[in-house]
């Protein structure tokens, strides 16, 4: 037990992180409070129907719209390999071929039919329910209160017959967190996405109930306040809408430097190649191929080594603005009437995420070293519980593309209704120790091949690769100073803010009463250099926000600051 006398003393570590108001509960215990049992999920014998205790909702089959839909999505997926058995096995006498083609065609029909025969749905009061399958059957079932996104996916061919994929997701993580309803009609689409993040009422439960959330989130979360930062005016598509943010086509300039773009193009190529092999093509029938082979063997190698790859930067540059305009055409960011953030986008095939804004932790904003060092772009995108880090890969928890700095902040900002910077502004440093470590795990490893370098022009006499060897050594050095110079954190009034990493530097907000725990991680070489890793764990996005190599002082003074009931205990 700790003396009277010593109490300032332990405590005033703390107040480096103090001058905001203290934390919404008086007790920890308070967020935890049971509340009444709900009603019952399934009908109970001899239950008045008209008394609550269940929902006579009926079930609902897919649109008939849906048997076009099924076999021809799986059509497509098949095309390349019907087209060759087509074209190239009926020529060449194969016959049996041709049969399997027809075949793969009947199957995909069947299936369909059988897909639509086998699927219902039915949305009661408490849950949405999900049954498909002939031979597998799957029961899938989402309580209404645990629905956290609801994605509408439209890809050109559901589009062509006016249906829509709607994903419901519960944040609960793994293969079966959430149910698909694929496909229903646009307009029902349309309507379940507004019934689904509807906010429940009494009978419900409180918004907040899960999670540890506080009570008075709404309040705190200024969903009811009048803070804005507006960014446009109301949307005119949604009638009462707030729209925050539309596409600035300028961005474009970042298409070619973002790694995703350039791996998607990647993959367009390894596919086409393949194509080309299964269809027994050879690039070098083609007119004019001979004599284009003619001129680049007889020009010096330096010639064909840049023109090889100015051809390959056109193709690159081009596909990534082909990608950039058919992911974010169209892309619209609106804050709902019921407090929603959507995020509308999408060329040939339409996306619309729908976030309950009660379910948001925070924001951040992420910039790649290409799109931040040439372009001085960032990426904002919402921390949010249901929508995990696997999703944030391919745009999916992004709230807009790739634009300049200042606006990315601001488009952060104004999703968290911020009247001020959130992920903007000075951060603490961290200690110069961690500069050291980052100068360590930067030149080590670069000094491995440098080294296989030296070797190899030591015995062929060669310049090359001691120039190779020493450019990575120097290149090592400036990139482990620019990860130091991104290390920081800041303390406010509601944010936790932290920002680490180079390649691809990112800026995290977490709501103070988002964090729910604290990790403390302490490897050999940060023991032995005097820092550590403090991980505030949330049931947003990756499940952690890091702070990296702080010093064990102030991580014990960020953990007082946040959860000073739930740290006092180790700190007595």
């Amino acid at each position: 037990m700790s003396e009277p006398g010593h109490t300032g003393h332990r405590d005033e570590p703390a107040d480096r992180y103090r001058g905001g108001p203290p934390p919404a509960h008086d007790h920890p215990a308070d967020r935890y409070r049971s509340e009444p049992a709900p009603a019952p999920d399934h009908p109970v014998a001899g239950a008045d129907p008209g008394s609550g205790g269940f929902s006579e909702s009926p079930w609902r089959r897919l649109p008939g719209r849906m048997l076009l839909v099924a076999p021809g999505t799986a059509l497509l997926r098949l095309a390349p390999a019907l087209v060759v058995l087509v074209l190239f096995g009926a020529g060449s006498g194969h016959r049996a071929q041709v049969w399997i083609a027809g075949a793969a065609v009947v199957l995909a029909v069947a299936a369909g039919v059988v897909r639509w025969r086998t699927t219902r749905y039915r949305i009661t009061d408490e849950r949405v329910e999900l049954h498909s399958g002939l031979l597998n059957r799957q029961r899938r079932s989402v309580p209404r209160d645990r629905i956290r996104t609801v994605d509408l996916t439209t890809p050109l061919l559901h589009r062509m017959v006016g249906v829509s994929v709607v994903k419901v997701g519960s944040g609960q993580g793994g293969r079966d967190s959430g149910l698909d309803l694929d496909a229903v009609t646009t307009d029902e689409a349309e309507r379940l996405r507004r019934e689904l993040l509807a906010r429940p009422g009494p009978a419900h439960g409180r918004a907040g109930a899960d999670n540890g959330t506080p009570e008075n989130e709404t309040a705190e979360n200024g969903t009811d306040g009048d803070a804005r930062v507006p960014v446009g005016p109301s949307d005119p598509a949604e009638p009462g809408g707030e729209r925050l943010d539309r596409i600035d086509w300028s961005s474009l300039r970042y298409a070619p430097l973002t790694v995703s773009s350039l791996a998607a193009i990647g993959a367009l190529a390894g596919a086409g190649w393949n194509l080309l092999n299964e269809t027994g093509l050879d690039p070098r029938s083609l007119p004019g191929a001979d004599a284009v082979a003619g001129e680049l063997s007889a020009a010096p190698v330096w010639a064909t080594v840049l023109v090889a790859v100015g051809l390959l930067l056109l193709v690159m540059v081009a596909g990534s603005i082909v990608l950039f305009v058919e992911r974010w055409w169209d892309y619209r960011l609106s804050r709902e009437p019921d407090g929603t953030l959507r995020v509308r986008r999408g060329l040939l095939t339409k996306r619309s995420l729908s976030v309950s804004e009660q379910r948001l932790r925070g924001v951040t904003v992420s910039e790649p070293l290409l799109v931040r060092a040439l372009g001085g772009g960032a990426q904002a995108g919402a921390l949010t519980v249901g929508l995990a880090g696997e999703d944030k890969g391919s745009g999916g928890g992004a709230l807009g593309p790739p634009v300049r700095r200042a606006h990315a902040h601001a488009v952060a900002a104004t999703a968290a209704r911020a009247t001020g910077p959130v992920t903007d502004g000075p951060l603490r440093a961290h200690p110069a120790r961690a500069r050291t470590r980052r100068l360590v795990r930067a030149v080590g490893p670069a000094l491995v091949p440098a080294a296989a370098l030296g070797v190899l022009a030591w015995f062929d006499a060669a310049v090359w690769p001691v120039v190779v060897g020493v450019a990575l050594v120097v290149l090592a050095v400036p990139l482990a100073l620019d990860r130091y110079r991104a290390l920081g954190h800041r303390l406010d009034e509601r944010y936790l803010v932290a920002r680490h990493g180079s390649l691809l530097r990112t800026t995290t907000a977490l709501r103070r009463d988002g964090v729910i725990g604290w990790r403390v991680r302490q490897s050999l070489f940060q023991r032995r250099a005097g820092v550590l890793t403090l991980e505030a764990t949330t049931a947003a996005g990756g499940g952690a926000v890091q702070v990296l190599d702080l010093n064990p002082a102030d991580a014990v003074a960020l953990m007082a600051a946040v959860t000073p009931d739930a740290v006092a205990p180790f700190r007595a």
